[in-house]
């Protein structure tokens, strides 16, 4: 149990996390929430695994743990730290030094991942079970999506109840599918094989593992949460959802605001200080050979997929250019949505920029110089986009879905009047709602006053870790007592 000062010990067993790896979002909540919540009273420790070339950046690293047979070959846990954030590395050559991402490789998704990640959640079970060599053990197990699915199934399977599990969903529509001949494989009891516990349409769900096993379920977005139980969004787990609805918590993501700090950009800038903003939107339209642009310059920074509602880009640009606006554009993704993106930037030169890849320093330059920016999703389980946009006072103009509607007051007349709006959201998602959207947000541009008004009470919204991380707290405290 926890020492002295401190509420409780959480193992946190996830794929990645900022700063050792980050495909995503996922990355930036796993390595925000230990500092959150150790202001809460919570010793967290990270599990995830020894991808190639991470041991190195833990620091000098003790082993707290070792299997000479683990899915196939030796391994061991590694506990050091990374910026502060106390880490576990898996290190298991045979499963996880590959060429390539976390998940795929040249060749593309690695067929073994069932197994990869039933190997990080079958040692999470243990360290939950049997705590650590250097004597740590968790009260709290805490794991992130379908690759950590499986940990509170082994849990509940093995008979352990003392140790209480939370799975987070950040996006159900990854659910770490394996056919049903696997099962002997991923060392799970082939009589958990049923329609109320593994199985799923025929396979095995990782995902649904979790759901159905771990003693509570959060999402990343109160609305999401809600919306997790409609067809159009569970993704076919709306019933498993639904039927746990009790213990379902919504609970939004916070950002990093020592990371996302406008105040220490290259122009550094406040909500008592916008003007200096402008100098940042002057280096902006430089960086990316831009010409004039007379109305709001709005960014995106994104995946490109359908998903994130990048398709309707195209059919709303003509009109938004024409309005005076000007876009820059970070990301890649489907290989006609960066052909579409090119296009845009070959059919206004001057007014349309283009970064395919993703660069970290790049987006932050963008937020700061940007005067609005785009998130036109089909469904967002909580969005970071939306936030650091609030924190730059770039103005997000989002769909009103998942987090998204939980995190952007819309500038409608009556909010505007009543000084609470923070953004324009727009409802339904597709290329009409969006152009409306995009043309309000050009007459909210003409209006100085209006304009700075909403970008100083948008950068003054509290878009931190605190209220979150006091929700995890009360949530763990809850299980425990």
């Amino acid at each position: 149990m926890a020492g002295a000062g401190v509420k409780g010990r959480v193992l946190s067993v996830a794929s990645e996390c900022v700063p050792l790896l980050k495909t995503g979002g996922l990355a930036d909540v796993v390595g925000a929430l230990p500092k959150a919540l150790a202001g809460q009273g919570w010793d967290m420790r990270v599990l995830m695994p020894a991808y190639t070339g991470l041991l190195t950046r833990i620091g000098a690293a003790t082993e707290v743990w070792a299997d000479e047979n683990l899915f196939g070959g030796p391994a061991r846990v590694m506990a050091g730290e990374a910026d502060g954030i106390a880490m576990l590395l898996l290190d298991a050559p045979h499963l996880y030094e590959r060429p390539g991402g976390p998940y795929s490789g040249p060749q593309g998704d690695f067929p073994d991942n069932p197994e990869r990640f039933a190997a990080l959640c079958w040692v999470a079970a243990i360290i939950a079970r049997l705590g650590l060599g250097d004597g740590w053990a968790p009260d709290i197990l805490h794991v992130h999506d379908w690759q950590g699915g499986l940990a509170p199934a082994y849990l509940r399977f093995g008979g352990v109840t003392d140790v209480k599990s939370v799975m987070t969903v950040h996006n159900i529509a990854f659910q770490g599918m394996a056919p049903a001949m696997r099962i002997g494989s991923l060392r799970l009891p082939p009589w958990e094989f049923h329609a109320g516990s593994l199985e799923y349409y025929g396979q095995i769900s990782s995902l649904k593992a979790g759901l159905v096993t771990a003693d509570a379920i959060t999402t990343v977005s109160p609305t999401y949460a809600q919306e997790l139980m409609r067809p159009e969004f569970g993704m076919g787990l709306q019933g498993v959802i639904a039927a746990r609805a009790a213990v379902v918590h919504g609970i939004l993501n916070g950002v990093d605001t020592d990371i996302w700090n406008p105040e220490a950009e290259a122009v550094p800038f406040s909500a008592e200080t916008l003007k200096q903003k402008a100098e940042a939107r002057v280096a902006l339209i430089a960086e990316f050979g831009l010409g004039d642009v007379p109305g709001p310059l709005a960014i995106i920074v994104s995946r490109l997929t359908d998903q994130k509602g990048i398709d309707l880009v195209p059919a709303v640009l003509p009109d938004f250019i024409v309005a005076g606006g000007g876009l820059v554009v970070l990301g890649s993704g489907a290989p006609e949505l960066e052909g579409a993106m090119r296009a845009a930037q070959a059919t206004y030169p001057g007014r349309v920029g283009l970064r395919l890849g993703y660069d970290e320093a790049l987006s932050h330059r963008m937020f700061a110089g940007g005067d609005a920016v785009l998130v036109p999703s089909r469904f967002e389980p909580c969005g970071l986009t939306q936030m650091y946009g609030l924190r730059y006072g770039t103005l997000p103009v989002v769909a009103a879905t998942g987090g998204l509607a939980d995190t952007v007051i819309t500038a409608n007349p009556a909010a505007v009047r009543a000084g609470v709006a923070t953004g324009i959201t727009f409802h339904p998602t597709d290329a009409l709602a969006f152009g409306q959207a995009l043309r309000q947000l050009c007459d909210l541009y003409a209006n100085p006053r209006i304009w700075a008004a909403l970008q100083t009470r948008a950068m003054k919204q509290d878009v931190s870790w605190q209220a979150s991380s006091a929700a995890y707290a009360a949530l763990y405290e809850s299980l425990l007592a």
